[in-house]
């Protein structure tokens, strides 16, 4: 999770927490009978879970969705980089092929004209 909504959820919490505690304080504090403070704490507790479950829910599907927009954006990248890469090496594999085919060229013809002087300057030292 990103660390704003790492904080989003620090703060979900925090306030959560103080208005449970001050719900509890609240009710202690409260001139009633023992068994109907304990039966209202047991409902706010109740209640404030509840809060905390659906807010719980709310922050996992807004991760969720996060998580799904940035992996998607991250395999488009792949994609397009991974075809940019092949692209630009058959360029290369093309161009170092056509390289060699030019100089093997060049060199058969170079090698064929060495030769050639070479048996027209051994016949030229026969006769």
């Amino acid at each position: 999770m990103s660390k704003k909504g790492s904080n989003a959820a620090s703060v979900l919490a925090g306030l959560l927490a103080g208005a449970a505690a001050g719900v509890v304080l609240g009710m202690l504090y409260a001139p009633e009978e023992g068994a109907e403070t304990r039966k209202k704490i047991k409902t706010k507790a109740g209640d404030l879970k509840d809060q905390a479950v659906d807010q719980y829910g709310k922050v996992s599907e807004k991760a969720k969705e996060q998580y799904e927009d940035v992996s998607g954006k991250v395999k488009n990248q792949y994609d397009s980089i991974s075809s940019q890469v092949k692209e630009t090496t058959d360029k290369v594999v093309s161009s170092v092929k056509e390289g060699y085919d030019k100089y093997k060229d060049q060199a058969i013809a170079t090698t064929k004209e060495v030769a050639e002087d070479v048996e027209n300057k051994l016949d030229g030292m026969r006769s």
